[in-house]
């Protein structure tokens, strides 16, 4: 590791300062500027944080093009806005009055960031990379990245009721949840939902194929979830809501094609209002696409009946399911069933599915929050394109959200909690929606800073998603990426949590950390692999992210 490499050199306490500021200056003076590493539209809000030691109060910066002396841009350091953790000091600079495309670097006296682009294509380099990652978590014969063909004999055998049986069924394919090597129903309808929910909202920017072949590339991974779905269907009102146990965990780190449980890898059967409602939208939503572009209409008909065949139970059911192991478990049902309605809504024209929705949408209300189990907001904005007042829905959860960042030295709409990376672009996921709804800029901010955050402008000064940024995550929790000893190409960091919150979990920390002196008691994150807390990528995330920066891109 890089930190046990600088131990050996006499010179590592300077070494180790320079490389988390990213220039010499920055470690002699104690000033540490964040920004996001990657790069800026022409006309997005730009903006810096600056912690530190020193009063900088009334001092100039820079911004500089990469490879000359002339200045871009100059401006002055404002009054600061507080202590911050360890830090006296802490600065917002603002730089948006530049748009002229280039590579630059913020300049503060001797200190110097390291380089971003300003570009109107800078985005498709982070949707590309996203999207390298459901490559690698692929199962089964999907052409997997990173790995051999795995988990051949999904499931060998069922569980009902608690009960396990010896009856073996197809559930094979899909893609692995996180590091483990279990399936989730629950997060691959939403990532499978989100993806074509991003091809549905712009057929432009989504419609990009990188590999030639004739079909999106979003489209094209979003089926290998759908396949998965569709089998998932065990009987005419019955789904797989999971695939495999707790077992996954106990048996050590290993590659895919070497899991020592490939025989033994039950399938759990339940069914839930919730589950009726993330499941009905996602296959309701895939006829519609499947239908109207690709003409494939046995596909398109297997999804439409599966939606309505699992529809048709959601007043039998009940309300949350409970199978499985306990995890992503939702916590309240009616935004997902309403989000299921709207969507058969949309695809057969049934008033009655119009009249759920609204009734559902209604009781489930704003819910404040975004992650695979809190989507109110889809289905508000569905419905808002029928009833303009839904849109008010996601307006509180913005309200609240800016409320919280304005609060925040770096501007963070929600507290950290587990997945709160997923959460923070989820925020700028839901900016977007209302912005379409409603023509506005008023959250332009909101969601700029998140996705900032995400990408270095942080008190860590890192960028998340590996391989973007002059300093990303790199030291995931993910076993193909560590044992493979290469890199995971769009992995995304799950993002900081309560100090509290992580000691509690005691967590065998594989290296010392290298960002004590940034972490505070409200936020934590470890780049460590054994860090399954704040350091392990999930597909549900990278389908949040790909919807995101795939808005910025300019396809």
């Amino acid at each position: 590791m890089l930190y046990k490499l600088l131990r050996k050199n006499r010179f590592f306490p300077l070494m180790f300062l320079l490389i988390l500021s990213g220039s010499k200056c920055e470690a002699k003076d104690d000033i540490f500027i964040r920004l996001n590493q990657h790069g800026y539209l022409p006309g997005d809000i730009k903006t810096a944080v600056i912690i530190s030691n020193e009063v900088l109060s009334g001092k100039q910066f820079s911004v500089l093009s990469s490879g000359k002396a002339e200045k871009s841009f100059t401006g002055l350091v404002g009054q600061s806005l507080g202590t911050f953790g360890e830090f006296k000091y802490s600065y917002q600079i603002d730089f948006s009055k530049l748009k002229k495309r280039g590579n630059y670097k913020v300049v503060l006296g001797s200190n110097r960031t390291a380089g971003f682009s300003i570009s109107n294509n800078i985005y498709n380099e982070v949707v590309d990379t996203l999207m390298q990652f459901f490559k690698i978590q692929r199962c089964g014969y999907t052409n997997p990245s990173y790995h051999d063909i795995c988990h051949k004999y999904d499931a060998t055998s069922l569980i009902i009721n608690g009960r396990e049986i010896a009856e073996k069924y197809d559930v094979s394919g899909g893609w692995h949840d996180a590091a483990d090597y279990v399936k989730f129903i629950n997060t691959t309808a939403y990532s499978v939902y989100t993806m074509l929910f991003a091809y549905d909202f712009d057929r432009k920017k989504f419609g990009f194929d990188n590999d030639k072949n004739g079909v999106p590339d979003i489209i094209e991974e979003a089926k290998v979830g759908l396949d998965w779905l569709l089998r998932c269907n065990y009987k005419k009102y019955q789904l797989i809501t999971q695939v495999q146990d707790l077992r996954d965990h106990d048996v050590g780190w290993r590659l895919p094609e070497d899991d020592p449980m490939e025989d033994e890898r039950p399938a759990f059967i339940g069914i839930g209002k919730n589950l009726v409602g993330i499941y009905t939208a996602t296959m309701a939503l895939a006829y519609r696409i499947w239908s109207e572009k690709y003409d494939n209409n046995n596909f398109a008909n297997n999804c439409l009946t599966a939606a309505e065949n699992i529809y048709s139970v959601r007043n039998s059911a009940q309300d949350i399911d409970t199978t499985g192991t306990g995890h992503y478990r939702d916590n309240e049902y009616k935004g997902k069933l309403a989000l299921g309605a709207i969507e058969m809504y949309i695809t057969t024209q049934n008033d009655s599915f119009l009249e759920e929705a609204i009734k559902y949408a209604n009781e489930a209300g704003s819910d404040y929050w975004w992650s695979w189990g809190n989507i109110n907001s889809y289905a508000h904005y569905r419905i808002a394109k029928y009833k303009p007042e839904f849109a008010n829905y996601i307006k509180n959860n913005l309200d609240v959200f800016y409320d919280n960042s304005r609060k925040k030295t770096f501007g963070e709409g929600v507290a950290p909690a587990w997945g709160s990376n997923n959460t923070m672009l989820g925020v700028t996921l839901q900016s977007i929606l209302y912005d379409d709804l409603k023509n506005t800029n008023k959250y332009d901010s909101l969601a700029v800073t998140q996705r900032d955050y995400v990408l270095g402008r942080n008190q860590w000064g890192i960028s998340f998603v590996e391989g973007i940024g002059k300093r990303s995550s790199r030291n995931f929790h993910h076993q193909i990426s560590f044992l493979k000893t290469k890199r995971l190409p769009g992995g995304f960091a799950a993002g900081p949590v309560s100090k509290e919150y992580l000691d509690s979990q005691n967590i065998p920390f594989e290296n010392p950390d290298e960002y004590k002196r940034f972490q505070t008691d409200e936020a934590v994150y470890r780049d460590d692999r054994m860090d399954y807390i704040t350091n392990e990528p999930t597909i549900s995330a990278n389908a949040t992210a790909i919807f995101v920066m795939g808005y910025y891109s300019s396809r």
